[in-house]
């Protein structure tokens, strides 16, 4: 409990008002009793000076002791809470009414008398606190007169106004129900607070961990799941709702991250597969016909011979394509590659292109012709990559049309784009297929243990992504196929 989220707030929160709360009283205590001290001054700040005024202390034949100690007695009763001492003008105690033993001291410092006597007419300054002859080390409120005697000061009258009996009647009250009533009131009052307080947080905290508990249970199915938010804390506009949409977000696009690192992982496999077969198709009849002329080396005609080495070689052609479609796929895909954007005539290239098929497809008796309006066809793009784009269009597309079928290019201008269509007439792509056509396990990868386009398209579909030319597909079953892409035309742009 302590190391949760709450019970750090709960903690920190009653810390925090128990030490405000202390603070608060000790400021009220020290206030109140300033105030106190600084009224009774105030209100008294003359006392000393009206008895020195209307009962002279001093007389012609010097002081009168008898007579100011009845007076001190008669002002002590008349006010319990003063006490009235004569000093002489070094501020030692001359006359005092304290029983034996109370008195603490027999100077009084004389540094708060002129600075009470120099504010006479103000009470900015109040309270001025001097010594308490009944009291070693307090301090107390005094009112005090100089006694002039010949034109000199001659005398000190020093009135404690919270003497002795004052301080302990108030140290009796602070006991008494009037205080005991506020401090339990004030105690309830911060109980109810931190009550209060707790109940807020443990409200907040609980939306906290509906989310805590919504990505633990993501967590659980190893994030083969969506977060499930609950509605009311993803619907507010509040902090915690707006961190439990971002974490919703979070959350949903790492789990379909993962699928599809999950697909890629299991996409890979199938292609090391499938690789490994194509390689082993053509490696396995190389080296049959090689290991056939060597044991027949004698026996073997020169035409015989022949034939097995141009078997030979079309096998080792074919391994050295599919290593060099390899390489390339993984130099696309892997490499930070970018293409070198520059205007060319797409015409003049698929001519090119067309011409390096001409013996093959004269060989496979498929007649491949470019159908190009509009003129020469300017686009911008990487020519390079665009060529091996129609060149694996047009190898995939011989490889699959059966004798006296066709291949035709068509380029249609069109505003801002140049179209690009490769259609043949052979055999089709079934439509369970063209889901998972440009997938690395290509549908096209394998059939009747040929090797043909699969990579080939693979490589095709990554080169139009890298120009941001989507590619599509149509094909019927028995009657050929068309893949399309376009081209950014430099002269709209």
């Amino acid at each position: 409990m302590i190391h949760s989220l709450y019970g750090r707030i709960a903690l920190a929160f009653a810390f925090l008002m128990l030490t405000f709360g202390g603070l608060l009283g000790l400021l009220c205590f020290t206030t109140v009793h300033y105030h106190q001290q600084e009224l009774v001054q105030r209100l008294n700040r003359g006392l000393a000076q009206h008895i020195a005024t209307q009962l002279p202390l001093l007389g012609p034949d010097g002081l009168d002791q008898k007579a100011i100690e009845e007076l001190f007695h008669m002002l002590m009763m008349v006010n319990p809470s003063i006490e009235v001492y004569l000093l002489d003008k070094s501020g030692r105690i001359e006359m005092h009414l304290a029983p034996a033993g109370h008195l603490k001291r027999d100077r009084i410092d004389l540094a708060p008398v002129q600075r009470f006597l120099s504010n006479s007419n103000s009470n900015v300054n109040l309270p001025i606190f001097g010594d308490d002859p009944r009291s070693g080390a307090e301090a107390a409120i005094f009112s005090t007169a100089a006694l002039i005697k010949n034109g000199e000061v001659d005398r000190y009258l020093y009135v404690v106004l919270a003497g002795e009996a004052y301080q302990q009647l108030a140290a009796n009250l602070w006991e008494g129900r009037i205080f005991r009533t506020a401090s339990v009131i004030s105690a309830g009052a911060f109980v109810l607070t931190i009550c209060f307080g707790l109940l807020l947080f443990a409200a907040i905290t609980r939306r906290l961990n509906a989310l805590t508990a919504a990505v633990s249970r993501l967590e659980r199915q190893g994030f083969a799941g969506c977060l499930d938010v609950p509605g009311p804390l993803a619907k507010g506009d509040d902090e915690i709702s707006r961190l439990a949409r971002a974490f919703q977000l979070m959350a949903n696009r790492i789990t379909e991250q993962f699928r599809e690192l999950q697909q890629q992982e299991q996409l890979r496999r199938e292609l090391v597969a499938n690789v490994c077969h194509d390689f082993r198709t053509p490696l396995t009849a190389l080296h049959g016909y090689l290991e056939t002329m060597r044991r027949k080396t004698k026996t073997l005609l020169p035409e015989e011979r022949d034939r097995y080495l141009d078997i030979a070689l079309r096998q080792s052609a074919k391994v050295g394509r599919l290593s060099q479609e390899l390489f390339d796929l993984a130099n696309l895909e892997c490499s930070d590659i970018q293409p070198l954007l520059e205007v060319f005539s797409l015409a003049e290239l698929i001519q090119d292109v067309v011409q390096k098929f001409e013996l093959p497809s004269q060989d496979r008796n498929v007649v491949v012709y470019a159908n190009i309006l509009n003129g020469s066809a300017p686009v911008l793009a990487d020519i390079g990559m665009i060529e091996r784009v129609l060149v694996n269009l047009l190898d995939n597309a011989l490889r699959h049309t059966p004798a006296g079928g066709t291949i035709r290019i068509d380029v249609l201008q069109r505003v801002g784009r140049v179209r690009v269509s490769v259609a043949d007439s052979g055999s089709g792509i079934r439509p369970e297929d063209m889901r998972r056509l440009f997938d690395r396990a290509s549908p096209l990868g394998r059939r009747s243990g040929r090797v043909t386009g699969g990579l080939g398209l693979l490589i095709v579909n990554r080169i139009l992504t890298l120009h941001d030319c989507p590619i599509s597909v149509e094909s019927t079953v028995g009657r050929g196929t068309v893949f399309r892409f376009e081209l950014p035309n430099p002269m709209f742009a």
